[in-house]
């Protein structure tokens, strides 16, 4: 049985204000109608909600029933209106976030403190992702927002907006060879043995690129599925390897390692944000989105030189 939002309200006015008289003026609307749906109600739920006296009009034990959870029934319905409202706006969400490991272990933990800060009622999903699996689940509207780093060929069916930079560089067990040397460059790196990241990853890709283009490989003797692990490994002699600078300097605090500036152009890298659309974001991604691009400043970890 449907019971109208309409003829609750005008069934509280009229005990409210005691007179179907006077519910009528406090509604605007004739009294006619408004006996016409209170006649209505207590049809559908076949019992008498008001006694009619000289004095005015009464709730009978049932129409003091029905008044508190009328009540409670259009409170609820104004509370989703406004809720409804706040989605609208972006005051309330879901935004579906992807990134890579870079961007999550330098940048996102804050970025998304502060966006939270100013949006309690948007929920951030958060996962990690090689930089190639992020656009692809972009693309395929799995995620809202992707970050990556700018490596990868995107298609045009997704757009690339700017976020933040990172600068590579080489992480070495303290007393390493290479420590020594005033000026360490790339190509003297090669000569050893480095610890590799997990397949896909694109500090890997860039790192390998680099070598190539000096006709040479990069020897990985272990790969590892993260940068904890990287670290255990170069702290134990197996080998060195490639961080972003802003994560080496905090590794070096915990682990027995040491940081060497890579100062060649491929070194400094671009992270970008990516959506499918920016104008057809959700409007809490859409927030979201802004707030990166709008906190986004490049890392300052050391300029590369040619």
């Amino acid at each position: 049985m449907y019971l109208s939002p309409t003829s609750l309200r005008l069934f509280i006015a009229v005990i409210e204000e005691g007179t179907i008289a006077a519910a009528s003026e406090r509604e605007h609307i004739a009294a006619a109608a408004i006996s016409k749906r209170i006649s209505e109600l207590e049809h559908h739920l076949k019992t008498q909600l008001l006694q009619r006296t000289n004095k005015g009009i009464r709730p009978t034990m049932a129409g003091m029933a029905l008044l508190s959870m009328a009540r409670r029934a259009l409170h609820e319905l104004d509370d989703i209106s406004v809720q409804m409202h706040e989605y609208a706006s972006g005051v309330r969400g879901f935004v579906r976030v992807y990134a890579n490991i870079s961007v999550i272990t330098q940048f996102l933990p804050q970025d998304i403190k502060t966006f939270l800060e100013i949006y309690p009622n948007i929920q951030v999903q958060l996962e990690e992702k090689i930089s190639s699996s992020v656009i692809k689940s972009v693309q395929e509207n799995a995620a809202d927002v992707g970050l990556f780093s700018g490596t990868h060929h995107v298609e045009h069916d997704v757009e690339v907006l700017p976020y933040r930079e990172d600068v590579l560089c080489l992480i070495v067990p303290k007393g390493h060879p290479l420590t020594a040397k005033s000026d360490c460059r790339f190509t003297d790196a090669l000569e050893y043995d480095f610890i590799g990241l997990h397949t896909g990853s694109a500090i890997n890709h860039i790192v390998a690129n680099a070598a190539s283009s000096r006709n040479r490989e990069m020897k990985i003797k272990v790969q590892v599925t993260g940068f904890d692990a990287l670290c255990f490994m170069i702290d134990s002699g197996l080998g060195i390897g490639v961080l972003p600078t802003t994560l080496a300097k905090r590794y070096s605090r915990i682990f027995n390692i040491h940081t060497i500036p890579i100062r060649e152009p491929w070194a400094r890298r671009a992270l970008n944000i990516c959506v499918r659309s920016v104008d057809s974001l959700p409007t809490a991604a859409r927030l979201f989105v802004d707030h990166l691009q709008a906190t986004g400043k490049p890392a300052r970890a050391g300029k590369p030189e040619d």
